[in-house]
């Protein structure tokens, strides 16, 4: 089976202040790990998880600004990191255990997108929302500098199967890939197709679902956020709008289509 995200976090300034925006913005339910000596925030609905919430300080890091990261499932850590290495990539966190839950790294791709690797431990997992389930990630995008090498390396990485190519003109092709299982659907596209601030490197971007995509637009200006794409259509039905929450941290919102 190929291996894809299983879990997001939010790196920020202010704990709190993120479980604030969140809660209004997307809906989550939000209730503290008990993880001892930090604190932990996780979000979910309905009694499932999708992923955490820190700060920095937390992660053993400075102060960097607001961040989405996602942890990509591996078996074999280890082995892993040595074949990310080999293929132009650089670890940026080494191995850290979690006890009881499993051992993770922090690792740059060959151009520079920063992604985590996550190796489960032999206990059972906590009960993870659905994907594509409101409140959860159903879209993975990559802004990079070469998309076709970057899918051949997720491709070999991880097992990631090309879908369909879409001509967005001026911005160049849009790439989207899949697994054996409807789970972590994406796509990729060159930076240099799309209007970006200067100094932004390549990274990952997780659409979030909700259920309406203009009433979630009046959600993030109300909770102090501003939109930088407003709400639009995209091929396969799908509405999404682009933004920045009241950390400075960017993020996307999604409507998919109805079954």
């Amino acid at each position: 089976m190929a291996d894809g995200f299983i879990w997001y976090e939010l790196v920020t300034r202010d704990v709190d202040k993120a479980v604030s925006f969140y809660r209004k913005v997307v809906g989550w339910d939000v209730k503290d790990s008990g993880t001892p000596g930090m604190k932990y925030m996780l979000f979910g609905k309905d009694g499932k998880d999708v992923g955490g919430i820190m700060t920095w300080p937390g992660t053993g890091t400075p102060d960097l600004p607001t961040q989405w990261m996602g942890h990509i499932h591996t078996a074999k850590l280890d082995e892993e990191l040595k074949a990310v290495t080999a293929d132009g990539g650089t670890i940026v966190k080494p191995t850290q255990d979690i006890p009881g839950v499993g051992r993770f790294a922090i690792v740059l791709d060959p151009q520079k997108a920063k992604y985590l690797l996550f190796e489960p431990g032999k206990q059972d997992a906590r009960p993870r929302l659905d994907q594509m389930a409101l409140g959860n990630v159903g879209w993975h995008e990559l802004l990079t500098d070469d998309s076709a090498a970057a899918f051949d390396y997720y491709s070999e990485h991880y097992g990631w199967q090309k879908d369909r190519e879409h001509d967005m003109g001026a911005m160049g092709i849009y790439q989207t890939f899949r697994t054996d299982r409807p789970l972590y659907s994406g796509g990729m596209m060159n930076r240099s197709g799309v209007q970006m601030p200067a100094g932004i490197p390549s990274h990952w971007k997780f659409y979030f679902i909700v259920d309406d995509i203009e009433a979630a637009q009046k959600r993030v200006i109300e909770a102090g956020g501003k939109v930088v794409v407003p709400p639009m259509d995209v091929p396969g039905g799908s509405r999404i709008l682009q933004a920045i929450d009241d950390q400075d941290g960017h993020f996307a919102l999604t409507q998919t289509p109805g079954p």
